[in-house]
């Protein structure tokens, strides 16, 4: 076994798990060489060459497909046979996948840019338990996009200042109070008090306006912390956890998935980390690779950015939440969620780009309306309402004030 039987560009892939990539090869090597390398390095090869008595080169990976140098390489297929991986276990096969290979001599730069899962694979995880189906079975979105809100400023608030903006916003129209990435369990806004006191005030704005109200509760940390945290939410009548999926990694999100099945608790997915992999056009793991592997794994909804239009960048929104949307051998779709910059003078253009079946989470773009949190939060509940309706946002400012304040405020700019 020596690289060189890694490399097939004749080879036509049967019920494998094939994974594409971008690559430059490292000095001295073509791109062919290289991607034998990737393939033998990713599988059962190594730089020796091996003379096993038994057949393993069954279980060999296979370089195939290789494509035309572009500015950031060219691009490799990958076929991996099925018996490499051990069943639902996501970790051991991002080893294979994206392990020692982005770190190999052999390619200058490698990015793994998109797989193609087979039925068996598939098989061995949960999915989502929910997917989009909460905006009609646990929320009243049946027909327009969720809407969500992070209380700004996103740390420092105390539990009483928390739960005024959370009961603002919820009477303004949104549907979902939102912690975000780094608060958990601060002495300012300890975790028990401000998730007992938020859903209590959720419970009440819920009967008052005859539209359901939930809190995405950031239950973020040590695993079996994440374990007991999910309990305290589901024994006050929460029905959503959020987890910061790329920092707590897949070992403990697949745990949280397991018994948020046990307590009927749908899972946000928060995606903070997720730069450090697909920021790089020539080197990393694709944000579409990241929000597959999360699906699998069994999130309910996840960030996918904003196409252009927020304050964060990722590759091809369209295309990631076309695939979390996609027939996947019955494992149930995921719920995109589009946030980061987002206000109500540019809801027009989102839905235009990204369609209805999201969930629009605005931060700055509802609190900092000049009447406050509430006013921002019609504002944007208007915003969207007029966009599903084919009506301009200004004509519909003509009788909604707070529209009007929030159009005369920010425009139709994307902010920075």
């Amino acid at each position: 076994m020596e690289y060189a039987d890694f490399l097939d560009e004749s080879y036509v892939p049967d019920d494998e798990l094939v994974c594409t990539f971008r690559l430059r090869p490292g000095e001295g090597l073509s791109v062919g060489e290289a991607a034998a390398r990737v393939a033998s390095e990713s599988s059962n090869g190594t730089w020796a060459a091996l003379s096993p008595e038994s057949n393993v080169r069954q279980y060999s990976a296979t370089a195939f497909d290789i494509g035309e140098v572009g500015d950031h390489g060219a691009t490799v297929s990958v076929a991996y046979p099925q018996p490499l991986f051990e069943d639902g276990n996501l970790p051991q096969i991002l080893s294979c996948i994206a392990g020692n290979i982005m770190g190999m001599k052999a390619v200058e730069t490698i990015r793994l840019l998109d797989c193609e899962w087979p039925e068996g694979l598939v098989r061995g995880f949960p999915g989502p338990q929910y997917g989009p189906s909460v905006k009609s079975e646990l929320l009243d979105a049946i027909d327009r996009p969720a809407l969500a809100t992070v209380p700004k400023p996103k740390v420092g608030l105390s539990t009483a200042e928390h739960v005024d903006i959370a009961e603002a916003a919820w009477r303004g129209g949104v549907d979902l109070l939102k912690d975000d990435e780094n608060l958990t369990d601060q002495s300012f806004n300890p975790f028990e008090r401000r998730v007992s006191e938020a859903l209590a005030v959720a419970e009440k704005i819920s009967e008052e306006t005859g539209e359901r109200k939930e809190y995405l509760v950031n239950i973020t940390a040590e695993t079996d912390e994440m374990l007991r945290r999910a309990e305290y939410v589901a024994d006050r009548g929460g029905r959503f956890v959020m987890v910061d999926i790329i920092t707590c990694g897949w070992s403990g999100l697949a745990t949280v998935r397991r018994r948020c099945e046990d307590l009927d608790l749908a899972i946000h997915a928060h995606r903070a980390m997720h730069a450090a992999f697909d920021r790089l056009p020539q080197h990393g793991v694709s944000m579409r690779c990241l929000a597959q592997f999360a699906r699998l794994a069994g999130v309910d909804h996840i960030h996918t950015g904003t196409a252009g239009l927020g304050k964060l960048e990722n590759e091809d929104t369209p295309g990631i939440n076309e695939w979390l949307g996609s027939e996947l051998y019955g494992v149930a779709p995921v719920l995109p969620v589009a946030s980061g910059g987002l206000h109500p003078g540019i809801v027009d253009q989102l839905l235009g780009a990204l369609g209805p079946e999201i969930m629009v989470q605005a931060g700055g773009g509802i609190h900092g309306h000049p009447d406050g949190t509430e006013a921002g939060a019609r504002a944007l509940r208007a915003s969207v309402e007029a966009s599903l309706e084919g009506v301009s946002l200004e004509e519909r400012a003509e009788t909604v004030p707070e529209l009007r304040t929030a159009l005369e405020k920010w425009g139709t700019e994307t902010p920075r």
